[in-house]
């Protein structure tokens, strides 16, 4: 979660597919000579002469992705699938879950599936699919992939406030204007409570949509890909229903005992240390930029006493606006460089220009990154899953106040769970997860979300588990250089402690930009 309260979390993997027509049954798995495979669950049953198929009770038809900011599309097989809103209340009003199957290389595929557990809370798996889709491309040479928005977000009954908020009045402020704060969750709950109760669109209620739909396939058993919000509910899915879990990759992981948002000032502020740390012993870069963390806390310091106006053109429409920059801002845009090495090397530099009067630059190339990365409008679902979650265990941290997020998001939490209805979390819902299960964990070094100590966290409940930590990298890691390979390997394999992952140490930091030509030779 950004700065920007209007913007949640959005970090995605993705599949790449070939869709297959054909008379088969979805038997033997062509994998490696010794690779582990689950034989239980239903068969594919595909009619000659019929582009869809049937698994388990579920009708499948040719279906079209769309992407978001974009004419194309992927192609998939959607099939209808509905569940109670309140499971507690299986006669009461049902919502349509949007479900779709990506089909696979091979034409005889293993009868696990993967599944995409995006991230967020906030993210629609389908949505997350087309953006980055080779990240699976060798895991889906012998499976099949489902994507199913989570309830509350893409077409899966989402909670959606369409009021449009003052996004550059908000971020250039000096203070929190919390009367306006409880006043547009106020108005956002007024939106989605029109059809549906926010109560029931927490993690937990995900987890039993989940299972229901794994019966509706033919009971198959999972492999899981979760990645950042999305490993929560991998873990929760692993703890009530381990007979459904052939295996989980947790990409960018945050532990069961983790509250969201607690530690996000401190996150942030230890992968900036470090990643400048690299420019700072490097003799050209030092030379250009001197100390850069204290470089910009001297700018957050200077835009708090005075904010600035800055007139630039939109990276994508060219045409010119004015954008104010403040205190808080800086804070939102630091923290979308920081998510992925390629941003955190302009870092240095746009700090530098922006101390030097030239603020374009900085907010140039965040407004890109934001449009890259950060879809989502503002999502009551995100608020459905932390007021019932986490809020309630949100603690002062006194010093995170000199830190660039400060404690921004425990304050603006607790105002709006004050109004947001709060569901409801099993006893257990924070304990550590232990499994026997294989579990492959990745972290990018430099992550400003979740670090690598969230995984080994993790780690230490898990005895068929394997951490990788891919040096110099950002949060999502998964589609990084050798990285989809090797989860592919895992996969067929279940074996990831003999996972030969040598060609991790080919991954280091990328230098920082000396110029906007690029590093120094």
């Amino acid at each position: 979660m950004a700065i920007d309260k209007r913007k949640a979390l959005k970090f995605a993997v993705a599949a790449a597919f070939v869709a297959v027509v054909g008379v088969h049954e979805w038997t033997k798995s062509r994998a490696p000579k010794g690779a582990a495979e689950s034989r239980q669950g239903a068969a594919i049953v595909q009619k000659s002469g019929e582009r869809g198929f049937t698994l388990g009770s579920l009708a499948f038809a040719p279906c079209e992705l769309a992407q978001r900011n974009s004419a194309a599309t992927t192609a998939a097989f959607c099939a209808p699938f509905q569940v109670p809103e309140n499971w507690d209340r299986p006669d009461g009003r049902k919502i349509d879950l949007h479900l779709a199957i990506v089909r696979g290389e091979a034409s005889a595929a293993a009868r696990d599936l993967v599944v995409l557990l995006a991230g967020g809370p906030g993210q629609a798996a389908t949505e997350a699919y087309p953006r980055v889709a080779g990240a699976f491309a060798p895991l889906l040479r012998q499976r099949n992939l489902v994507l199913m928005d989570q309830r509350g977000t893409g077409a899966s009954h989402a909670l959606d406030c369409k009021q449009e908020l003052d996004d550059d009045d908000a971020a250039s402020a000096q203070a929190v204007d919390i009367a306006k704060i409880r006043a547009n969750t106020q108005a956002c709950l007024a939106e989605v409570s029109k059809n549906a109760d926010p109560a029931q669109y927490t993690t937990s209620a995900a987890v039993r949509d989940l299972e229901a739909l794994r019966q509706a396939l033919g009971a198959p058993q999972f492999d899981l890909v979760g990645v950042s919000y999305g490993t929560r509910v991998a873990q929760q899915y692993l703890m009530r229903h381990p007979d459904g879990v052939r295996s989980i990759v947790l990409d960018s992981p945050v532990p069961n005992e983790q509250v969201l948002g607690s530690e996000f000032a401190r996150n942030l502020d230890d992968s900036l240390k470090a990643q400048f740390a690299a420019c700072a012993k490097e003799p050209v870069c030092a030379k250009a930029f001197g100390d850069p963390y204290a470089s910009l806390y001297r700018l957050r310091d200077q835009l708090a006493a005075k904010p600035e106006e800055v007139s630039l053109r939109d990276p994508r429409t060219y045409a010119v606006e004015k954008k104010p920059l403040g205190a808080l801002r800086l804070a939102g845009l630091v923290r979308m460089f920081a998510y992925s090495p390629e941003t955190a090397a302009l870092l240095p530099l746009v700090v530098d220009r922006a101390l030097h009067g030239d603020y374009a630059p900085l907010v140039g190339q965040s407004e890109f990154i934001a449009g890259e990365m950060s879809d989502l409008a503002e999502s009551g679902m995100q608020l459905s899953v932390v007021c019932a979650e986490d809020a309630d265990q949100l603690a002062d941290r006194p010093q995170d106040a000199a830190l660039m997020l400060g404690d921004l998001f425990s304050r603006v939490l607790r105002e709006q769970c004050a109004i947001w209805p709060r569901g409801t979390r099993p006893p257990d819902f924070h304990a550590p997860v232990r499994s026997d299960k294989p579990v492959l964990i990745l972290s990018g070094e430099f992550d400003p979300v979740t670090p690598p100590r969230y995984g080994e966290a993790i780690l230490k409940g898990l005895s068929n588990a394997r951490q990788l930590v891919a040096a110099g990298q950002g949060h999502s890691v998964m589609g990084r250089g050798c990285l989809p390979k090797l989860v592919a390997r895992f996969v067929d394999t279940l074996d990831a402690k003999n996972l030969d992952a040598g060609c991790i140490a080919d991954f280091g930091a990328t230098p920082a930009f000396i110029d906007f030509n690029g590093a120094s030779p």
